[in-house]
């Protein structure tokens, strides 16, 4: 990325020892204790201090986690990245999802869950661009590096903990990735296993997965991105195809509205509509690789930007899908809708081939945004001298996907797993992390937002509050499902 520079003032008035400097070395942006020496009439550095290391993903070339930003894209192309990256088993779950929370309230929660999803995504991209603007940064930059940015230049108590939580944030991006791989064996095998049933050929779902291990994992194997762009345009255009015939079962033979499914879902099951509607909008960490990647990233945050338009149409599709799911199946509504389709319907079938062939192809996605991150440490331990870097990378991501494919053998109910991993890693990356970085800036010495502070405080108090229930709530009830399924 060349040299990022320095940041010139402190941040906040100069105290004695606490004035910060941004360097890099070898790849690692750190920040350096330097005092204020009055005598001197300048700065001086102290090198023995503890430097704070950030470490920079590897991605950098690509507009951070992996994706490309050698040939920008235009505004409708990034909204079909922002489709690609949010449509999902997440979406066939919502039928799931509305069972849990009632025809009347899921609705309104769900469109609830999606604009603050969308407005801790702003936040995101409003601190990210104020780290850049201070520190004089050559580009924007990704999920991780902001939290730990905005920790070193907060109050002094808070900075010991940027390294803590820039690691934190990848733990989170990478579990949330790898959980959907997960979800991506289960989801597939299921389907298959409905197919192959009817027509006699009855085994076992576990060796549908076995069977499916082969063509998940060598699509995986690619380590340029752009080699991927063929298998992730035949998966969008299976996925648009199977939404749009589900949508057609959906909408045949409709109970009435009024009174043939419950309105509100009980105490016990909205936190696993939580869960699982939280899992669903779980694209956060593709905003700043997108707008960095468009060819005018102005427009991805405006108010009719990529950003707003894309997730609103992503937002519809959520509440459209799970309440003629729930309205048309009830409470026999499975954790994919596709799995309630007839089985012997030819056209049925074929939705469950092209959703599942979609979804095949974006596992290769979803994994390469996880190795990214997890790869350079993976280098450094085993090939630290990068005698056999092909070999370390592929060797490496064959032992992740039969580490996805082991997990996904013992998951025994879908809905509930893709609810924890929801409760649990989407809700930290959604809701928590993005206001806690504001609230950090706004505290720290010298910080300013253009809204009055009360109101700033009050609504990331909000935010945090709803994350904090749902989490508890939600990874308690997911994780009962669960050991209940066994």
């Amino acid at each position: 990325m060349g040299e990022i520079g320095k940041l010139d003032r402190a941040v906040g008035a100069p105290e004695p020892g606490e004035v910060i400097q941004l360097q890099e070395s070898n790849g690692l942006v750190g920040f350096v204790n330097v005092s204020f020496d009055a005598d001197a009439g300048g700065l001086s550095d102290h090198r023995p201090a503890k430097v704070v290391e950030l470490e920079r993903v590897d991605a950098a070339p690509h507009g951070g986690h992996g994706l490309q930003a050698d040939h920008p894209t235009s505004y409708l192309e990034t909204i079909m990245h922002i489709f690609k990256g949010n449509v999902g088993p997440g979406m066939y779950a919502m039928g799931d999802a509305f069972r849990n929370g009632g025809l009347l309230l899921s609705p309104i929660l769900t469109i609830f869950l999606g604009i603050i999803s969308v407005h801790s995504e702003h936040i995101l991209l409003n601190c990210a661009g104020k780290m850049r603007r201070e520190l004089k940064l050559e580009a924007m930059p990704d999920f991780a590096e902001t939290v730990g940015l905005c920790f070193a230049h907060g109050h002094v108590p808070l900075r010991r903990w940027s390294r803590t939580l820039h690691a934190a944030v990848n733990f989170f991006i990478c579990v949330t990735q790898l959980g959907l791989c997960c979800v991506y064996f289960v989801f597939i095998s299921s389907n298959m296993k409905q197919i192959y049933d009817y027509y006699g050929v009855v085994f076992d779902v576990h060796l549908h997965m076995l069977i499916i291990l082969l063509p998940t994992m060598l699509p995986a194997l690619i380590t340029n991105l752009k080699y991927l762009a063929w298998f992730m345009t035949v998966g969008n255009t299976c996925m648009v195809l199977g939404i749009g015939i589900t949508y057609y079962y959906a909408v045949q033979d409709l109970p009435p509205l009024v009174g043939s499914r419950p309105l509100v879902g009980s105490w016990h099951t909205l936190p696993l509509f939580f869960g699982t509607a939280i899992f669903a909008f779980e694209g956060i960490a593709l905003v700043l690789p997108l707008k960095n990647a468009m060819r005018k990233p102005r427009d991805f945050s405006r108010p009719l930007g990529v950003l707003n338009m894309g997730m609103t149409v992503v937002t519809l599709l959520f509440t459209t899908t799970g309440f003629l799911g729930y309205l048309k199946w009830g409470d026999t509504v499975q954790g994919s809708l596709t799995l309630n389709l007839p089985e012997g319907d030819l056209l049925a079938q074929s939705v469950k081939v092209m959703i599942s062939t979609g979804i095949l192809f974006g596992y290769a996605l979803q994994f390469f945004i996880a190795i990214q991150i997890m790869l350079p440490a993976v280098r450094r331990r085993f090939d630290p001298h990068q005698r056999h870097p092909v070999r370390v990378e592929l060797l490496f991501r064959v032992l992740m996907v039969l580490l996805t494919f082991v997990i996904a053998e013992g998951v025994p109910n879908l809905g509930a797993f893709i609810s924890l991993i929801g409760a649990l890693c989407s809700t930290a990356l959604a809701l928590i992390f993005p206001p806690v970085i504001e609230l950090t800036l706004l505290a720290a010495p010298g910080g300013a937002l253009e809204r009055p502070v009360g109101v700033v405080w009050a609504k990331n108090g909000l935010i945090l509050l709803i994350a904090s229930i749902g989490v508890v709530t939600g990874t308690y009830e997911s994780m009962q499902a669960l050991i209940n399924s066994f």
